[in-house]
């Protein structure tokens, strides 16, 4: 059985295939275009390869703000191909679900209705306190047809008030907290004009943040932004417009660490930083706090822009 998902997809996807004895190596990874996003013409032809060898596509994940670029799968495009194939289709809309409430930027959620089942966790955009995880299904029998064990000294089916209150034989563990509860209470305090505010926020001072980068030639783009993720890298003055000569990259694969080495120890800014794919190490901006101001932005790129004329002179 087969599960395939994209190459810059979380690494729980291929954590819980292990996990579950289905095994990493058949989670097939499938290429992703210059913006971080599935290709869903090399999708069916995964799936028919697939076939093809005898073994059973089980389940395509796809993603709705991966975590390093905040890239948005086609999912209406992908459902498409798993409908006509019997294919699961899972979201892991862990870090884009949140999306929902904006009018202005929902639309990048379009065709995630068609999805067999979907994680959003609010802990992630919305920032309620950790852990806020969903898991949501089409089919409302589906979670207590797999794990229910009906224990009778907990789930008697005589009790004097309706059982389908005892939601615990849903899930994989009995005893836990109720992760909805907080959610809920946030939501009855801020409304979804309040989510609303804040995403939009949110994404406004993301495009702040990669218009900066674009207008200061010490920084460069890594991708065009698609969500609040923006990723990019500081250049030194030796690297600048020199993107031809043969260490480039290797020269390149250097400098955040370094920078982020010493910001760490200066205790005002934590920014982290990645390689990705044949991408060298660059910096990833991302932020759930909507009091940010376009001074704290200006403040964080000038605080990287010292350091980095400082170290590489």
């Amino acid at each position: 059985m087969v599960i395939m998902t994209s190459e810059e997809c979380h690494y729980s996807t291929f954590k819980f295939a292990a996990f579950l004895g289905f095994g990493e190596e058949n989670v097939y990874s499938l290429k992703t275009n210059e913006v971080g996003q599935i290709n869903p013409e090399q999708l069916e032809q995964s799936i028919l390869d697939v076939l093809k060898e005898g073994s059973i596509p089980l389940m395509v994940v796809a993603t709705l703000g991966t975590t390093v670029r905040g890239a948005f799968d086609p999912v209406h495009e992908i459902s498409i191909i798993c409908k006509k194939h019997k294919v699961w289709l899972h979201v892991d809309a862990a870090w884009g679900g949140g999306l929902l409430f904006s009018q202005k930027h929902r639309s990048k959620l379009n065709g995630i209705e068609a999805a067999n089942s979907i994680v959003i966790n609010p802990h992630k955009l919305l920032a309620v306190p950790q852990q806020c995880s969903m898991l949501l299904v089409t089919d409302p029998d589906l979670l207590h047809r797999c794990h229910s064990r009906g224990a009778e000294y907990l789930f008697q089916k005589d009790k004097y008030y309706d059982s389908s209150y005892d939601v615990g034989d849903r899930y994989l563990q009995c005893g836990r907290k109720c992760d909805v509860f907080k959610f809920w209470l946030m939501w009855k305090a801020k409304g979804s004009s309040g989510f609303a505010n804040h995403i939009d926020t949110l994404m406004d001072t993301a495009e702040y943040f990669e218009k900066q980068i674009i207008s200061r030639p010490e920084f460069m783009l890594v991708s065009t932004r698609q969500y609040v993720n923006v990723c990019f890298w500081f250049l030194p003055r030796y690297l600048r417009g020199k993107s031809n000569i043969s260490d480039y990259h290797s020269q390149l694969q250097k400098v955040a660490p370094q920078i982020k080495a010493v910001m760490v120890k200066h205790g005002a800014v934590m920014l982290n930083y990645q390689p990705l794919k044949t991408l060298p190490n660059f910096f990833r901006f991302v932020s759930q706090n909507s009091a940010l101001t376009r001074q704290d932005v200006d403040f964080i790129l000038d605080h990287i822009a010292e350091i980095g004329d400082s170290l590489f002179r």
